[in-house]
């Protein structure tokens, strides 16, 4: 909007939806290659802890065998 016009017209409202538009979708794909990585990040965590947790408790319940020969 030109600062000598007090109205404003179609034309400045689709300028000013279209700059909003782009700050937007800029915005959206830089928070989506964070949240992406974050997100990677913290399923590797929870694996690990699961295949830990599972491997603790497998140890705990195997039976030791012992074979001895006559």
């Amino acid at each position: 909007m030109s600062p000598e016009s007090s109205t404003i017209t179609r034309a400045d409202l689709e300028a000013r939806f279209r700059e909003l538009n782009g700050e937007v979708a800029t915005e959206v794909e830089s928070a989506r290659s964070k949240l992406l990585a974050v997100g990677a990040a913290a399923a590797v965590v929870v694996l690990a802890i699961a295949y830990m947790a599972g491997r603790r408790r497998g140890r705990s319940r195997s039976a030791v065998v012992e074979v001895r020969r006559i």
